[in-house]
């Protein structure tokens, strides 16, 4: 049985660069929290965080992202929907995580084969209209407990792994 320190050596010393394979993409954020959270899940996996700018984005992944290395980033600006729109123009598969009709469960989820934007919406509403539409796939992630929704940072982190083909 290996030790820790001997698990360590052989986990990448420094930060990946961007891939540019998955994109965790936390359109419309509610709470900051859980921004730097998923930004240490996007490193775990190799992928990258598109977020909108907004004043108080910084600080938010500053504060839940306790990593040493910088993050890839993609930063945002102008209306997210035409962003969203130019991912899918330029090849990119959107999946969204999602309570829809058309929905697929997280374990039927296939691993990503080509560049993907994972979008996440807001804890309280979910993606809004102009969202749902760009759209290639909806997934679910199924719950047995009386919550609605996991939180931004848990969803997001869930459906990662899951494309990433890492469980």
């Amino acid at each position: 049985m290996r030790t820790r320190p001997e698990i360590r050596r052989q986990r990448r010393p420094r930060s990946h660069g961007c891939w540019n394979h998955l994109l965790a993409a936390p359109l419309w954020p509610k709470h900051g929290v859980n921004l730097g959270t998923l930004l240490r899940t996007c490193d775990a996996v190799g992928a990258c965080m598109a977020v909108p700018r907004r004043p108080w984005v910084p600080d938010a992944l500053d504060h839940g992202n306790t990593l040493r290395h910088r993050q890839c980033v993609h930063w945002i600006d102008g209306r997210v929907d035409r962003w969203l729109q130019r991912q899918r123009d330029g090849g990119s598969a959107i999946v969204g995580v999602e309570l829809t009709d058309e929905s697929i469960r997280l374990a039927d989820l296939p691993v990503a084969r080509k560049r993907t934007v994972i979008v996440l919406g807001h804890e309280s509403t979910g993606i809004p209209p102009e969202g749902l539409e760009l759209l290639d796939l909806a997934v679910e992630i199924p719950m047995v407990g009386t919550g609605h929704s996991l939180n931004v940072a848990v969803a997001g982190s869930l459906v990662l792994y899951k494309l990433a083909g890492l469980c």
